[in-house]
């Protein structure tokens, strides 16, 4: 099941210009099975999604994304922003109580070098990133983001390596042409926001660039 879990829309979200409609339109035309809301610090009410679902019949979940001093955090199960949640360890508190889970955002900003001499210096920045406060609490980080490049997507990815973290995809979409770049592929079906929390911390997914034409190709497997 393909689910791409980083979205944006306006005007939940100011720096989006996509009409939540034309995001979902768009997303099923590319072959996502569904996509989750993640508007900055800003929940969607369970009353507008299930209008949206039941408009498309189309899975449409809601999720969060916290600016915490950490970074971006992706937050699924809690239904409101709490003054505080820009902390992650108040974050991780709070998402906890929720029974829900954390994936921490585009990982490789304001932590990857761009203009690193050599593999050592790399190496001590992807160290570095690992002793990020934050990433004690997440079950996962965004390892493929579509607004990305391949240079740091790939530090996403070395950093999910050297963590033993699982790594998500998502579009990070805030334009018509964001979407259906990269998804998660969740190897059970889901069908709420429970059941998807359920398999971010079990494990069972993984993150797939649906640009290279293969969208089912799973790193690691076979």
């Amino acid at each position: 099941m393909l689910i791409d879990l980083h979205a944006h829309t306006w005007p939940r979200s100011h720096d989006s210009v996509l009409n939540p409609d034309d995001l979902i339109a768009r997303a099923k035309q590319s072959g996502l099975d569904a996509v989750v809301f993640t508007e900055h610090d800003t929940v969607w009410d369970y009353k507008s999604i299930e209008e949206l679902r039941a408009k498309h019949n189309f899975l449409v979940l809601a999720g969060v994304e916290i600016s915490t001093d950490d970074g971006h955090i992706l937050a699924f199960g809690i239904d409101k922003y709490v003054f505080g949640m820009h902390r992650s360890r108040e974050l991780a508190g709070y998402t906890e109580k929720a029974e829900g889970a954390l994936v921490a955002a585009h990982p490789y900003r304001r932590q990857m070098p761009w203009f690193s001499r050599n593999d050592d210096e790399y190496r001590a920045a992807l160290d570095k990133a690992s002793r990020n406060p934050a990433y004690q609490y997440v079950h996962g980080l965004e390892e493929l983001n579509g607004r990305g490049s391949d240079k740091e997507n790939e530090f996403s990815r070395r950093l999910c390596e050297m963590m033993d973290l699982k790594g998500t995809g998502g579009t990070d979409s805030h334009a018509i042409s964001d979407i259906g770049k990269c998804a998660t592929y969740f190897e059970k079906e889901i069908h709420d926001e429970q059941e998807l929390i359920a398999e971010l911390k079990a494990g069972r997914y993984y993150a797939v660039d649906m640009r290279s034409g293969a969208p089912v190709a799973a790193r690691g497997q076979g």
